[in-house]
């Protein structure tokens, strides 16, 4: 006979032990809930460039708001006179001054006019880009490249000239005779803004087009068989999947539109006549440098970086609201 023997099932592993096995090591957080190990890596690899970010930003920021608590003229420039304390003195005055309000505002318009602008053409660009061949679509990537590599100061020479009311183009093209584009409050605004949506639609346009490219083609042609058209998918259905780029181009232009200098001093002759094109930026230049007022100069420029970083962070915040992660 065969000889048998009892041998007792191995031990079954208890639940608890098998999933404290099987999940990852972590470490309590503050709040309790657990938080993965190596927190700190990211960190480490972001150090040297935050190192440098801090030495180019930090302490520019840091005298540009020190200056502008102090009375800091040419006479403190060349030491003829002690510097001075004012506390909000120099901010008093600033937003005392009537000039300082409108260029605000004018800022303002023109910098919305400017970012919409952009994104109009950009996206519109965009779109026509993924409709294309490939011998238009690399010579529209080409004008496109060459716009955005221009210098601005020969950019906007080169738009001077185009506009101008002897020699330029554009006005016997449209039959407007001698008229001066500069001349005028809206029209020198509205060149200014041409030439800014000119050099500036090229970054949007790029990195729209390549969202769209990481689309899938099934959800287009699904949405392209259900009868919807051109418009009602890039609406319904590109604009929602693109948000987080769009979010990030939408700031970028605010950033650099809300800050132009460059245009607007060149092809204004430093804002126009008696001042009626001055923004921010220029403004600032203004009173630091042609009047050497450097603590009002100082001021306009730390209340530039607070309306950008108003505005930046609310417009991350209300992405956050709607479920994008920049």
């Amino acid at each position: 006979m065969r000889r048998t023997t009892d041998v007792a099932p191995p031990a079954k592993r208890s639940a608890p032990a098998t999933a404290a096995r099987r999940a990852p090591a972590t470490t309590p957080s503050r709040r309790g809930a657990p938080r993965p190990r190596g927190g700190w890596t990211p960190w480490l690899y972001l150090a040297p460039a935050l190192a440098v970010l801090g030495a180019l930003l930090v302490y520019p920021v840091y005298q540009l708001g020190l200056i502008s608590f102090l009375e800091y003229t040419q006479a403190q420039v060349s030491g003829g006179e002690p510097t001075r304390f004012r506390g909000l003195g120099n901010y008093t005055d600033l937003f005392a001054d009537d000039q300082f309000g409108q260029v605000l505002l004018a800022t303002v318009g023109f910098a919305a006019a400017c970012v919409l602008g952009t994104l109009a053409v950009g996206c519109a660009l965009a779109v026509l880009l993924t409709r294309v061949r490939a011998l238009p679509r690399l010579a529209l990537l080409l004008a496109a490249l060459g716009a955005w590599a221009t210098p601005t100061i020969t950019g906007s020479t080169v738009w001077l000239f185009l506009f101008d009311p002897d020699f330029g183009p554009v006005n016997r093209l449209l039959g407007l005779g001698d008229f001066s584009w500069t001349y005028g409050r809206y029209s020198a605004f509205l060149l200014v803004l041409l030439e800014v949506v000119w050099c500036s639609f090229p970054f949007v346009m790029i990195t729209v087009y390549a969202g769209i490219r990481a689309v899938p083609d099934e959800v287009l042609e699904a949405a392209a068989l259900d009868g919807a058209s051109q418009w009602r998918i890039w609406r319904s259905v590109l604009a929602p999947m693109l948000r987080p780029i769009l979010g990030i181009v939408t700031v970028q232009s605010v950033i650099w539109d809300f800050k132009v200098f460059t245009q607007i001093y060149v092809m204004t002759g430093g804002g126009g006549i008696a001042g009626q094109n001055l923004v921010l930026n220029v403004y600032a230049y203004q009173k630091a440098f042609a009047s050497s007022q450097y603590s009002l100069g100082s001021a306009i420029g730390v209340v530039m970086l607070l309306l950008l970083l108003a505005v930046t962070l609310g417009y991350l915040r209300l992405l956050r609201r709607q479920g994008e992660d920049l």
